[in-house]
């Protein structure tokens, strides 16, 4: 449950600095977390840094109380020799109260490098994982991009696909329409011709109407035709008998 929460937080955190609404992306995640492990690192360093001054001050100080240390014991070997005890025993007591502050000093040096230690190490290792992860951060962001670009283009292909089929089929359809409708013509252009259907643009004309006038044309034709056989046959005759 607190991995869960920990990962929302991140990702809200995330979302809220890139000024984004849309879904997570997971390379702005990694950004995100590359970014919060570097200031750990800056983090790590600034404690470095905080705790090599520390030593410095405490090792100012030692070598003051040092330098304390030699002068009140020469102060104290000068009043012997002036036979003043008093002050000598004085000098002692300041120089032994002088000698516990650098002990003390001491320790908490040697306390404060313990700890840089610690931290230079901390940093090492911290910085050597923020490397790994940050080689692991862009081959993942790759890796993500080009699948994303994959998908893109999956998506268009379907498309492009789904158009095409689309396509396909109307002209399918086009051509069976055209096909019916040329078979229809056909039909009907037959019907006429055999008769099944009646020509209505005809006026009142039945078919056996039709039929008849077709008949008494044809009759006429021939009527005319041997008519006119008849007129030149007579025409030649008498031409004969002129010649005799």
């Amino acid at each position: 449950m607190a991995g869960l929460l920990s990962r929302t937080a991140m990702i809200v955190k995330s979302k809220f600095s890139k000024l984004l609404d849309r879904a997570e992306d997971p390379r702005e995640t990694l950004d995100y977390s590359y970014e919060k492990q570097l200031e750990m690192l800056q983090n790590v360093k600034r404690g470095v840094a905080d705790v090599v001054t520390a030593k410095k001050r405490l090792q100012m100080q030692t070598s003051q109380l040092e330098a304390s240390v030699v002068k009140l014991d020469t102060q104290a070997r000068t009043a012997l020799g002036a036979g003043r005890e008093d002050l000598a025993r004085d000098a002692l007591q300041r120089k032994t109260v002088v000698q516990q502050q650098l002990q003390d000093l001491d320790q908490q040096v040697a306390g404060l490098e313990g700890q840089q230690e610690k931290l230079v190490a901390s940093e090492k290792q911290l910085s050597a994982k923020i490397e790994s992860f940050r080689s692991q951060k862009e081959v993942i962001k790759a890796q993500y991009s080009a699948a994303e670009a994959q998908v893109r283009i999956g998506e268009a292909a379907t498309g492009i696909g789904e158009q095409m089929a689309d396509t396909g089929l109307a002209i399918q359809r086009a051509k069976d329409k055209t096909e019916q409708m040329q078979a229809r013509a056909g039909a009907v252009d037959e019907l006429v011709a055999a008769g099944t259907l009646e020509d209505f643009t005809a006026g009142d004309k039945t078919q056996l109407d039709r039929e008849l006038e077709q008949l008494t044309a044809s009759t006429q034709v021939d009527a005319e035709l041997d008519k006119m056989k008849a007129e030149l046959a007579s025409g030649g005759g008498e031409k004969k008998e002129l010649e005799a």
